[in-house]
């Protein structure tokens, strides 16, 4: 089984001064950053996926801005994939899938912002299509929700959308535990 980490959307916009800043997008790229060192340690896969805007009217991750570039917690290295998307679905009109089929990679370490919507389709995505995934708990961020006049917390729709998740697609594990599978592997290889 080959396993990579995905990086979703892990961008300035969504962070503290950017246009459309997250709850936790700072905890969050933390955790990410972990990730990602522990990958590069075991030298596996690394793949980061960055949402450029071309909707009509969008006010973050506009073409040419800073707020689009991925952010420094999670800057890519030569030799890492760097993938552009225009909608959530990281897989929707990109080269990602016919790269994951290339590399012969089947599992999926996911993390990324917006938890209840690129995370979410994302992973979603990846398991329809018959990946097997991997979603990081703690490195991954949203904000909060309004509809028919209430206010979902972030705290709670990030909860809410995980717990919808985890089991059929995916295992909802800390970077901790994730990190930690990954150096017993990479003791056993």
């Amino acid at each position: 089984m080959q396993q990579a980490l995905l990086l979703v959307d892990i961008q300035n916009d969504y962070f503290p001064q950017g246009a459309m800043p997250l709850v936790g997008s700072v905890e969050a790229g933390a955790c990410a950053g972990q990730l990602l060192a522990a990958f590069r340690q075991q030298q596996l896969p690394i793949i980061h996926i960055q949402h450029i805007a071309t909707r009509q009217g969008a006010g973050f991750f506009l073409p040419d801005t800073e707020g689009a570039l991925i952010h420094a917690c999670v800057a890519p290295q030569a030799g890492e994939a760097v993938l552009q998307k225009h909608y959530p679905n990281s897989f929707r009109d990109t080269g990602l899938l016919h790269h994951l089929q290339q590399h012969n990679i089947t599992q999926l370490v996911i993390a990324g912002m917006m938890t209840h919507m690129c995370i979410d389709t994302t992973t979603r995505a990846a398991a329809d299509l018959g990946f097997q995934c991997v979603l990081a708990q703690d490195a991954c961020a949203t904000k909060d929700l309004s509809f028919a006049g209430e206010t979902v917390a972030a705290a709670q729709v990030h909860t809410a959308f995980l717990a919808a998740l985890n089991g059929l697609f995916a295992e909802v594990l800390p970077v901790a535990e994730i990190c930690q599978r990954l150096a017993t592997a990479g003791e056993q290889a």
